[in-house]
């Protein structure tokens, strides 16, 4: 295995897991920012109220977008098992 090869390998992987959480973790920021300004509004501190909504509103995601994101797992793996010939030849 050559440098090139592990450089591009972990590349693939980090863009990979980059795309996997930017569902989950954008969610989660728009329902904190959202649930922090109706909190500053109504002077409301509570912090389960901000824990639920993010909790049901990162489960509804992964139910949405779970599917894309099983495929993108599979096709990255798919992608690196068929790689496992080139990278011992080199």
């Amino acid at each position: 295995m050559s440098p090139g090869s592990i450089i591009s390998i972990s590349e693939h992987a980090i863009w990979t897991s980059l795309w996997l959480s930017l569902p989950l973790l954008g969610v989660a920021l728009i329902v904190g920012v959202l649930i922090s300004i109706f909190q500053a509004a109504t002077q409301i501190n509570e912090m389960t109220l901000s824990f639920v909504p993010k909790i049901l509103a990162m489960a509804l995601v992964a139910i949405v977008a779970g599917p894309w994101m099983l495929q993108l797992m599979m096709s990255f793996t798919t992608h690196l098992f068929q790689q496992i010939p080139q990278l011992i030849s080199q």
